[in-house]
């Protein structure tokens, strides 16, 4: 026996082959391929063996020469199983595919004179609402998507072809292995997976009813490879098409039964009307656009609410009578379904990078650290490396990365070096591919990269090149990675930036004019694109920083108004923003000068007036000579009893820093 198959790179095309293969000892397989997808099929042939052999082409445009036909030889099968099987692709995509490659696949057949196996779909029947046979076709049905209008088409061009042998197999939807659970996408009843996810968190006696809605009909991809192959060698069953289809339906309360132990979740409790789903399955108007919103946010495409209740009853009989015998059935859904959800769970749940290690938050975690060479961003280095995260560490300074590399290293952390200009472009973008390249995948980005000038504005009026440069690390820098970074994280459905802000940013100090609008910017930055980002779970905490003993502010530091923390107590707090992923992280003395500028602005703005009188420029700032007198700071009162013991030195009782935190948005 000699076949070909389309597709057979593809979920369900891959097993055909393998079906083929192993049923029969003398089948030599042929498998239409992209020349771009030859690599996968090498893999694949390390488990056919040499029977399956690759035939280099591409649908809808086939193009093989009569040569090309020749070394064939006689092929008895030609078995297509290449489409689109997904109801939210474009319909010139899915016309391609699905009308002008079955157009393609026909031709092919012809030359070669062979049966075709034409994969279609119970997609045909439509919106037809009763009983619909193996004989049916074309019965007045409406097809309400691209999907089904073009596997009808497909099918029709099939039954209409001249002279053509064919057998026209209609799949139910096709779910994973019910042996293993293997599945290759997400699809039919996978949509609502992540909803029952979050369902499992519930307490076990939480009273959960369901309306019986969302019927469909399910089957493992096992049951119709199975099929397929057997229907595909019975006598005397040309021109036939054949249901595989379960007997009964499964509606949303079957799903939720059958997974229920496997997720975890709360057992159902009853039952409610059908007719309670309809309110928000059948919406027009603007109610329809808020249920499609709300639907792409739990991850349900808005066609699937469309086409969640299936209209026709599929009738198998013939199916049934020609696989009589062999021991081919349609498994009970309740059966598999728990191996199902493990799978999925494991393999395809786009929220599964989101899960923390039970070790740990950060465990096995990959954080990109910007400005690791030193200060904040060298703290938060060796305290992320700690929690069991791999860092990898960016800077300019190449020397220093590797010291610190090397340290994160002897205390038994994982950590690598990259010397990165935040500022370049090119460069930004060949150190993310590097690091895909090399890791795979990145979690979370902590942007600490920064600039800062100490100078009034009465002395950067000849010096614009103070602002361009402060923006361009800062704020352009921090944006520049991100947007690096975005196509990778929608793709994997999570992702987190921790942007190193500044407390000054809440009080406006003076003297900063060219540091703190650049912080500003990059907080309005993140909080936009994190309104636009949540339904890929990709978030931003911004730390405003209270001063830090860093390199950074040594040419002014004995002309701050307030003491410094170390870089180790500002890694803890990135630390923070990292686990717990707060939208912001503030500091009381900063939220104090947030609320006088609110309340009392006038007031406030006095305030700083008096503390840039009473700390003035250095004499670098003022283009001076270091020798000549500087103004002193007003001297610092000492005070007349012991401070309170505080937390952590924040000058803030912890019961307070507890209660601040309860309050939505503000966190200390």
């Amino acid at each position: 026996m000699r076949y070909v198959v389309t597709g057979g790179t593809g979920f369900i095309g891959r097993r055909v082959v393998a079906r083929l293969l192993e049923s029969r000892p003398d089948a030599q397989v042929w498998i239409l391929v992209r020349r771009q997808s030859l690599e996968r099929f090498e893999r694949l042939a390390t488990e056919w063996g040499e029977r399956a052999k690759p035939l280099v082409g591409e649908l809808p445009d086939l193009e093989l020469t009569d040569e090309t036909l020749a070394e064939l030889g006689d092929v008895d099968h030609l078995v297509h199983c290449a489409a689109v099987y997904d109801i939210t692709a474009g319909e010139a995509e899915q016309r391609a595919a699905n009308v002008e490659g079955t157009r393609a696949v026909i031709a092919l057949a012809q030359r070669l004179d062979a049966t075709l196996h034409h994969v279609s779909s119970i997609a045909v029947a439509g919106d037809f609402p009763g009983e619909y046979t193996e004989d049916d076709f074309d019965v007045g049905q409406q097809l309400p998507t691209p999907y089904h209008q073009t596997k009808f088409e497909a099918e029709l061009l099939v039954r209409s072809a001249p002279g053509l042998r064919y057998r026209v197999y209609r799949p139910a939807v096709v779910v994973g292995d019910s042996r293993t659970g293997e599945m290759d996408k997400i699809d039919g009843p996978y949509y609502f997976f992540g909803v029952l996810a979050k369902l499992s968190v519930l307490p076990s006696l939480t009273p959960i009813l369901l309306p019986d809605t969302g019927r469909t009909n399910i089957v493992p991809v096992d049951y119709v490879v199975d099929a397929l192959v057997e229907l595909m060698h019975a006598e005397g069953r040309d021109g036939q098409a054949f249901h595989l289809t379960a007997p009964k339906s499964v509606g949303l309360r079957g799903i939720y039964r059958g997974v229920a132990r496997a997720a975890g979740l709360p057992p159902l409790r009853g039952s409610l009307p059908r007719s309670m789903a309809a309110p928000v399955l059948k919406v027009s108007g603007r109610a329809r656009v808020l249920r499609n919103m709300a639907a792409t946010q739990l991850g349900i495409p808005a066609e699937v609410l469309d086409l969640v209740d299936l209209a026709p009853t599929f009738v198998s009989d013939k199916t049934r009578e020609a696989l009589r015998g062999n021991g081919i059935d349609v498994p009970d859904f309740a059966g598999y379904a728990p191996r199902l959800w493990r799978y999925w769970a494991e393999h395809l749940d786009p929220n599964r990078a989101r899960r923390d290690d039970p070790a740990g938050a950060l465990r096995g975690r990959h954080v990109i650290i910007t400005g690791a060479s030193s200060g904040i961003g060298r703290a938060s280095a060796i305290a992320v490396a700690e929690r069991g995260a791999t860092v990898f560490a960016l800077a300019r300074n190449g020397s220093a990365l590797d010291e610190l590399v090397a340290e994160i290293r002897a205390n038994g952390g994982q950590a690598y070096a990259f010397a990165c200009d935040v500022t370049d472009s090119v460069s930004v973008e060949h150190t993310i591919k590097d690091i895909l390249g090399r890791f795979g995948h990145v979690d979370y980005l902590v942007n600490n990269a920064g600039r800062s000038i100490r100078r009034s504005v009465a002395n950067s009026t000849d010096r614009l090149h103070d602002y361009e440069r402060v923006m361009a690390v800062n704020y352009f820098g921090a944006v520049r990675m991100v947007l690096a970074l975005l196509p990778h994280w929608r793709e994997r459905r999570f992702g987190h930036v921790v942007n190193v802000s500044s407390a000054g940013v809440l009080a406006r100090n003076p003297q900063y004019s060219s540091y703190l609008p650049t912080k500003a910017a990059l907080d309005a930055f993140s909080d936009v694109v994190a309104a636009e980002t949540l339904s890929y779970h990709i978030t931003f905490t911004n730390i405003h920083m209270p001063l830090v003993k860093t390199p950074m502010i040594a040419p002014s530091q004995r002309l701050n108004p307030v003491a410094p923390i170390s870089p180790e107590r500002a890694a803890a707090m990135v630390v923070r923003g990292l686990v717990e992923k707060p939208a912001r992280i503030d500091t009381p003395l900063g939220t104090l000068a947030e609320l006088g500028n609110y309340f009392v602005p006038a007031t406030s703005r006095r305030i700083l007036h008096q503390v840039y009188l009473g700390y003035p420029d250095s004499a670098a700032a003022r283009g001076i000579s270091p020798t000549e007198p500087v103004p002193a700071p007003a001297p610092r009162r000492k005070p007349k009893h012991p401070a309170r013991k505080v937390t952590r030195g924040i000058g803030v009782p912890r019961p307070v820093r507890k209660a601040i935190r309860l309050v939505p948005g503000v966190h200390w």
